[in-house]
């Protein structure tokens, strides 16, 4: 039950900046998609190379930021 009210939420959030910890991993890019199982999170990269694109599980996340923007 927490489960699709938490992947709600954050699907009320898509196309914000998101910080998304796993176990072993901290992601920060941009919150593209959220299903009930699955997070799509793009990493954009400041260079010239592409923009990696992560699916992360929902069960797998321990917690999510959305930090403020710069002023």
């Amino acid at each position: 039950m927490f489960q699709d009210t938490f992947a709600a939420e954050m699907a009320t959030r898509v196309g914000s900046r998101v910080e998304v910890a796993t176990d072993n991993n901290l992601v920060e890019g941009i919150l593209s998609t959220v299903t009930t199982n699955l997070v799509l999170v793009i990493e954009v990269d400041t260079g010239y190379g592409d923009n990696t694109n992560l699916y992360l599980s929902v069960d797998s996340i321990n917690f999510v930021r959305f930090p403020a923007a710069a002023a």
